[in-house]
């Protein structure tokens, strides 16, 4: 007698197939899983911290580490964060880092669900440590610990440095406009995330800020001329300062609601157009948050800047007549093949960003003869976003841990080595490169969330640990992605 077949069966296929495809982080329905790849991008920031670490650390192959650090300055700005794949802590790359995750739980903090909570964690790791640098030292910011130099010439874990920690600062006599900007941006946007939850921290992150804000505005200069080789070419403040004076101003105004800031922001002439958005070149971004005065309030005041954030949307679309953002055959937009994601996912933020605040009003805009709606850009960050995790030619997802095919060659220390539970010893400053670096093995220890610096132009990826502009991960690649993540896992359900 031949087996029954029951309606039921095909269902039960169905769901087993679905299940495993969800478990994998793999496409299901027609899109990926967004709230896995949301809470492996939180995740991430586990694996650049900084410090003692706290008993609830999920990634467990990381151990303490930088527990000196500022001693050679006889202050205490331990914690924070490690930029990328290196053991140095660049202040003005992670505040633009903390901002962005900051603005992103601020705009999708409600599509995040329980994320929200490590979101708030990965937040608080680095304005702890900011209240340090901005606290320790009377008329001081403390911007920086470790010589970039020497470091670059080990491949050691964090827990092994036995490098200098050098530590860096700008004064009234040595300004820094720029880092102190965008520090207090960080600090500010943060004061709103802690607002309802945390209210006396809330209050700590805002008093920061506005003093770091005033050492900014009243000591006009760039960090990078002031430090120079310590932070250049690695990250020299190359579009100047005035347009982290205009985020910075813009972010202190929306928590404060202090006309000062929006009288010293209008004042500034920072007008150059631009079809960028980076840890360097802010002016996209805080046109885009001035913007939604306008598009959200009906506030008349703002239009310029809407105009503006217009401009910029048009230089990005693909069929824009004003266009000048480059595709690759495989759709990813390509911008610089240095670490070309990180561009990606800062853009890909203002594009679900401002598409948000164009649906609250029903609002749409011209890029000559093109129409432009919500649609347009969320479709287009979508695009973006889905590349990132697979669906590209490769069927590469370049988050690290996220679906069946990822980097497993990241350039990156202390994934590369392993780790002090199964290797107590310490590898010195030059022994890790040629059993670690230069190996073609997959890393022991995977950094998981981490999102790589990506394709080429021709949607190649080589998995080569060697190649840093491939292969390296960053703390401002991950910390934009957050908020469109968190967009498209409340909209999508897997």
């Amino acid at each position: 007698m031949g087996k029954r077949i029951t309606s039921s069966s095909p269902c039960l296929l169905f769901l087993f197939f679905f299940f495993s495809l969800v478990l994998l982080g793999c496409p299901s329905l027609g899109h990926p899983n967004y709230k896995d790849a949301l809470a492996k991008s939180i995740l991430f920031f586990q694996g650049q911290r900084s410090g003692r670490l706290p008993t609830g650390q999920q990634i467990t192959w990381r151990s303490n580490s930088g527990l000196s650090d500022g001693s050679l300055a006889h202050v205490d700005i331990t914690g924070g964060y490690y930029d990328a794949g290196d053991n140095v802590k660049f202040n003005f790359p992670i505040a633009y880092t903390t901002t962005m995750l900051s603005w992103g739980t601020l705009e999708y903090g409600k599509r995040m669900g329980p994320e929200i909570q490590n979101a708030r964690a990965a937040i608080r790791w680095a304005t702890d440590y900011f209240i340090k640098c901005a606290t320790a030292t009377p008329n001081t910011l403390y911007v920086g610990v470790g010589d970039p130099t020497t470091d670059h010439k080990c491949w050691e874990r964090p827990e092994d440095m036995d490098t200098t920690r050098t530590v860096y600062s700008v004064s009234t006599s040595k300004p820094g406009s720029d880092v102190a900007g965008e520090t207090a941006a960080a600090l500010a946007t943060a004061s709103m995330v802690f607002w309802k939850v945390d209210p006396k921290y809330s209050r700590l992150l805002l008093a920061t800020a506005k003093k770091v804000m005033q050492f900014a505005m009243q000591y006009k200069g760039a960090y990078s001329d002031s430090l120079g080789s310590t932070v250049c070419p690695f990250y020299c403040s190359y579009s100047g300062y005035k347009d982290e004076l205009l985020w910075g101003a813009a972010w202190l105004w929306r928590a404060t609601n202090d006309a000062s800031y929006l009288n010293f922001l209008q004042t500034l002439g920072a007008n150059d157009a631009t079809d960028i958005f980076s840890w360097d070149n802010k002016l996209a971004g805080a046109r885009v948050l001035l913007a939604r005065r306008t598009l959200v309030d009906n506030d008349k005041r703002f239009e310029s800047f809407k105009q503006q954030a217009e401009d910029f949307m048009c230089r990005i679309i693909p069929n824009s007549p004003s266009s000048s953002t480059s595709y690759t055959q495989g759709g990813l937009m390509f911008k610089l093949a240095e670490s070309n994601l990180q561009y990606v996912t800062s853009i890909t933020f203002l594009l679900s960003t401002y598409a948000k605040y164009m649906s609250a009003s029903k609002y749409t805009f011209n890029c000559g003869n093109v129409r432009v709606s919500s649609s347009t850009l969320r479709n287009l960050a979508k695009q973006q976003v889905d590349y990132i995790l697979g669906e590209n030619p490769l069927k590469m997802s370049y988050m690290v841990g996220f679906g069946a095919n990822f980097p497993k060659r990241i350039h990156h220390r202390g994934s590369s080595i392993p780790s002090k539970a199964s290797h107590p010893q310490a590898f010195g400053c030059d022994n890790g490169f040629q059993s670690f670096f230069y190996t073609s093995n997959p890393n022991p220890n995977t950094l998981t969330g981490a999102i790589v610096g990506g394709p080429n132009q021709n949607d190649g990826f080589p998995d080569d640990r060697t190649n840093y502009s491939h292969s390296e991960p960053a703390t401002y690649i991950n910390a934009a992605i957050v908020g469109p993540l968190a967009y498209l896992a409340g909209s999508y359900s897997s």
